[in-house]
C-alpha cells in the first residue's frame, strides 16, 4: 500500500504542476499579453497542422511585411484567422489594409482586413496540444477525469502514511547509561589488573623475608 500511496501522490503533485501552468497561462491571457489558439483547419498545412496550439503576442501593424503570418479578426467569422499576408497597404488615418492566403489554400481570403495599433502575431507552436486540450474539456472527458481526481485525493487521504520510528527522550537516556557502564568497565580492568600484580609483589616479598 505504501508504493501505491507514493505513486498516487506523484500523480497528484504531477497533476498540480500542470495546474499551475495553466493558471500562469490564463493570467497572462487575462492581461492580455498572450493568447493561445487552437488550429482548427488545414488551411497552413504543412507548417501549422490541424489540432496544433499556436501562442500569439500583440506586435505593431506597422512592423508587419509580405509574408508575415498573422491572426486577424475576420468579419465573417468574427474568429481570429492565422493566414499569411500576401499584400498590406496604408491608409492615411494610420491603418492598414491587409490580404491573407492560407498556404494550403488555392485562393487569397475572401474579404481584406483592416487593422490599426497592434495585432496578434504566432511566436509559439505545439504540435497536437491543440487537439488534447478540445478533448479534455469535452463532459465526456472532463467528467471522468474529475471523478478520478477525486477517488485519487481519497485514496491519499484514507491510506496512512508509511510510520517511521522517532528517536525519544528515552532511547537518549538508554544510549548514555549505556555509553557510561562501557566507560567504567573499560576502565576498571587495568585497576583490577594493578591489584593482582600488587598482590603477587606482596606474596613474593614475604616469601623472601620467610626463606632469609
Amino acid at each position: 500500500m505504501g508504493t501505491l500511496r507514493r505513486i498516487a501522490l506523484g500523480i497528484l503533485w504531477l497533476l498540480a504542476a500542470v495546474g499551475v501552468g495553466c493558471g500562469v497561462v490564463w493570467g497572462l491571457t487575462a492581461a492580455g499579453l498572450i493568447k493561445p489558439l487552437v488550429v482548427i483547419s488545414g488551411s497552413m498545412e504543412p507548417g501549422i497542422m490541424t489540432g496544433d496550439l499556436i501562442v500569439d503576442t500583440r506586435v505593431p501593424a506597422s512592423s508587419l511585411v509580405a509574408g508575415d503570418v498573422v491572426s486577424l479578426p475576420s468579419e465573417l467569422t468574427h474568429n481570429l484567422v492565422t493566414h499569411r499576408i500576401k499584400a498590406i497597404t496604408a491608409a492615411e488615418d494610420g491603418s492598414y489594409t491587409i490580404t491573407l492566403k492560407g498556404d494550403n489554400n488555392a485562393f487569397e481570403d475572401a474579404l481584406d482586413y483592416h487593422v490599426s495599433g497592434d495585432v496578434w502575431m504566432p511566436k509559439a507552436q505545439v504540435p497536437g496540444v491543440g487537439t488534447a486540450i478540445t478533448r479534455m474539456t469535452t463532459p465526456a472527458v472532463a467528467v471522468p477525469l474529475l471523478a478520478g481526481l477525486v477517488g485519487l485525493i481519497g485514496f491519499i487521504w484514507l491510506v496512512p502514511a508509511p510510520a517511521t520510528r522517532r528517536r525519544g527522550r528515552n532511547d537518549s537516556l538508554q544510549d548514555s547509561v549505556g555509553t557510561e557502564h562501557a566507560t567504567n568497565t573499560t576502565e576498571a580492568t587495568p585497576a583490577g589488573d594493578t591489584a593482582v600484580a600488587s598482590a603477587g609483589a606482596l606474596t613474593r616479598r614475604e616469601y623472601r623475608v620467610a626463606t632469609s
